[in-house]
């Protein structure tokens, strides 16, 4: 037999730790670290934890595809995110699209079914599965490092997410985009400014809501009672029904602009004018408001640079092979003034 021919010898060295060396440091069966690294209910969470610990601490991924992720063999990132055809994930989604083209990777999107713990897990542990080098995070909301269970030694970039602080972060200037439009409505005039509030469990949209109210203090105006929304026109078309009802209202500013263009349908029914009667702004800055009627005043968001910042972390920890920490790039808002705000009507 000739050497080339030859039958590997037996007993050759492993090149990293594998599953049983995982059971034994977290005191636990192979089943059950197998269980953690498919994402299965069936596991406690102190259990859970262990095996996770386990994991970070031998450097274990679950499997040859998982390994390959810290040499960046694949030429590919994935993007997760819930609800890809809402507007910031969809904008999102398109930059970091043409992101990754420009340094070369393809993109696999992980879709989110359920917005909830299980459904998050599940996507998470469905890429051990996945020939990517790194993932990109669209706001995952509830979710934290723990409950995520991200794959071992997984480069990631978040944007807008509770993993701030703990994964690399690109996040917009929702603070400073908030104060830019309240403070547009009070220096025409309005004595105070009304809110169509974003969802309640929505990081971006309690920030605006803090800033709308920040505003309106540090004006000396107490701030009247936000109306709910959840970030369609639907909610604020509603909400605007009760607006238009209300005289004393004269200034709005929505925390989209979804939901400002459904205000301002309600307050056409009524017969309120915009920006005659009552004045409206937004937040996101997309393309239909440059064309709505009136033009809508509103913060854009730079999706562009969003997009363009997370591929740019994500790369540099796939090339370099180390991670960026907490590292957060803040990409600006600009205010852009259209037709829908006005000084107010004087009174009779």
């Amino acid at each position: 037999m000739s050497p080339m021919a030859a039958t590997p010898a037996r007993g050759r060295r492993k090149t990293g730790p594998s599953i049983e060396d995982v059971a034994r440091l977290a005191g636990v069966s192979a089943q059950t670290v197998s269980r953690v690294a498919n994402g299965s209910e069936q596991v406690r969470p102190d259990t859970r934890s262990r095996v996770l610990g386990a994991m970070r601490q031998l450097g274990y991924a679950p499997n040859q595809a998982a390994r390959a992720l810290r040499n960046g063999a694949f030429g590919a990132i994935g993007l997760l995110a819930h609800r890809f055809e809402r507007t910031g994930p969809a904008l999102t989604t398109q930059a970091v699209l043409n992101a990754a083209e420009a340094e070369g990777y393809s993109v696999t999107l992980i879709n989110v079914s359920d917005p909830f713990l299980a459904g998050w897990r599940n996507a998470a542990a469905r890429l051990s599965n996945q020939a990517v080098d790194g993932l990109v995070i669209l706001r995952t909301e509830a979710e934290t490092p723990e409950t995520l269970a991200l794959p071992v030694g997984l480069p990631v970039a978040v944007s807008d997410s509770k993993l701030a602080g703990y994964c690399p972060t690109v996040v917009t200037d929702q603070v400073q985009g908030s104060l830019d439009a309240v403070r547009h409505l009070l220096s025409l005039g309005h004595r105070t400014v009304h809110h169509i509030a974003g969802p309640a469990k929505s990081d971006p949209a309690s920030l605006r809501q803090a800033a709308w109210q920040r505003a309106l203090e540090e004006a000396g105006i107490v701030a009247p009672p936000p109306w709910p929304g959840d970030w369609t026109a639907r909610s604020g078309y509603l909400a605007g029904q009760q607006i238009a009802a209300d005289p004393a209202v004269t200034a709005v500013y929505c925390a989209n602009d979804e939901m400002a263009f459904g205000l301002i349908r309600a307050l056409h029914e009524a017969g309120r004018p915009v920006p005659a009667d009552v004045s409206v702004v937004g937040f996101d800055g997309i393309a239909l408001g440059e064309f709505a009627s009136p033009p809508l005043t509103t913060v854009a968001q730079d999706y562009g640079a969003i997009g363009q910042a997370l591929v740019e972390l994500l790369v540099e920890q796939i090339r370099s092979g180390t991670s960026l920490g907490s590292k957060r790039v803040t990409v600006p808002t600009e205010l852009i003034i259209r037709a829908t705000t006005a000084a107010p009507a004087a009174d009779p």
